[in-house]
This record gives C-alpha cells, sequence and structure tokens, in this order.
C-alpha cells in the first residue's frame, strides 16, 4: 500500500499537467489588492470578485484610499460579494492598519498578517505565497477540505487540522502549490453537486469512484 506521502506526490504531478497554470485565478497588481481579494473571496466565486475589483481598484488606487473609504458606501461597492458589511468593516480596518502599523506596506510575515482584522491563515498563506513566495502553510478553503477527505488525505473537517496533515506528507516548497491545484480541481471537475468523475485525472486515488 502506498503511504499518504507517495499518493500527495502523484497527485500533485497529474494536476500539474491538468493545470499548468496553477496560480490564483484572483486578479491583482499589488499585495494589498490580492489581501482585499481574497477577504472579499470567501463564500463568493473568483469569478464574481474579479468582476468587483476591477471598479474597486479602479475606484480605491492605494491602500490609504481604502483606509479612507466611507463604510456605508464601500459596503456597496462590494455589496454582490456577499456578507458585505463585515468584509467591508474588515476590509477598511485591516487598511488603516497596514497604513498606520506597517508603513502603508502589507506585511510578509504569518505572525503580523494574522494580526489585521479579517485575516486568518488561509488569506495569509495565500498572500505570502502569491506575491511573497514564502511557504508558512497550505490554503485549505472548502474545496481543499472536500478533495482532501474523498482523497482519503485526511478524516478531518477542520481546517487546521487538515492544514497541519497536508503539511506533513509534502514539502514546503509545494504547499503553495498544493492548495491551488485542489481548488482548481474541485472548481472544473470534482464539482461537488456533479461531480465529473469519468473527466477526473486522479480518479485511481478516490475510494469513491466506480467504473
Amino acid at each position: 500500500m502506498k503511504s499518504q506521502s507517495e499518493n500527495i506526490r502523484q497527485i500533485i504531478s497529474i494536476l500539474e499537467k491538468d493545470y499548468p497554470d496553477y496560480d490564483t485565478e484572483l486578479n491583482f497588481k499589488t499585495p494589498h489588492q490580492l489581501l482585499v481579494a481574497v477577504i472579499l473571496s470567501a463564500q463568493c466565486t473568483d469569478k464574481r470578485v474579479n468582476l468587483v475589483t476591477n471598479s474597486l481598484f479602479d475606484k480605491y488606487k492605494d491602500v490609504k484610499a481604502f483606509a479612507d473609504a466611507n463604510l456605508k458606501e464601500f459596503e456597496q461597492d462590494i455589496y454582490s460579494t456577499g456578507f458585505y458589511r463585515n468584509k467591508a468593516k474588515n476590509i477598511i480596518a485591516a487598511s488603516r492598519m497596514i497604513v498606520e502599523k506597517f508603513d502603508s506596506k502589507v506585511p510578509d510575515s504569518m505572525e503580523d498578517l494574522i494580526t489585521l482584522p479579517g485575516v486568518a491563515r488561509k488569506t495569509a498563506n495565500v498572500v505570502l505565497s502569491e506575491v511573497f513566495d514564502k511557504q508558512s502553510g497550505i490554503a485549505v478553503d472548502i474545496h481543499v477540505i472536500r478533495l482532501s477527505n474523498l482523497l482519503g488525505l485526511t478524516g478531518s473537517k477542520d481546517p487546521k487540522v487538515i492544514e497541519k496533515e497536508l503539511m506533513s506528507v509534502t514539502e514546503r516548497k509545494e504547499w503553495g502549490k498544493v492548495s491551488n491545484l485542489l481548488i482548481l480541481h474541485g472548481r472544473n471537475i470534482c464539482v461537488a453537486r456533479r461531480p465529473k468523475c469519468n473527466l477526473c485525472s486522479i480518479r485511481e486515488f478516490c475510494p469513491f469512484f466506480l467504473e
């Protein structure tokens, strides 16, 4: 029987061929823009976030503009992403902290990032991996949770537990890649309601696949 680390290595190798461009699908030009986009992406599709940020980043040119934003107006700007009140409050508060405490620069450490309002490990992991090329962990979202369980890589639904278990069977340099590949596969093939099992390139690793 293959070990977990052998299975995940093969899964990564196969998915890399399926998704050679496996960076985040969120559109951004600066670290702060990515931070905003990731916060907006909670319970929202990347496609919708990109539609919103297309005009949002034109309206608010830099971190100070976000920090100075009017809360009610900002809520309307991001309304279609859902949970807009909480997201607006956190984005503005995080932007203010970045201006006041970090000299208007998004911090590049896990310890500092998770002090920002609305930023937990998942968001911090994405920012660190995508813009600072730092692998501090694995971003665990709903797709990573679901696929990790389907593939037998974990038996937990707890993102913190799943992150630790995936980190233990993968190399640090691959942590960002692992998350992005599982997310892409979850969106494109292993769709929650209608999985396209016959098109799945890693179905041999899935005990739920039936010939």
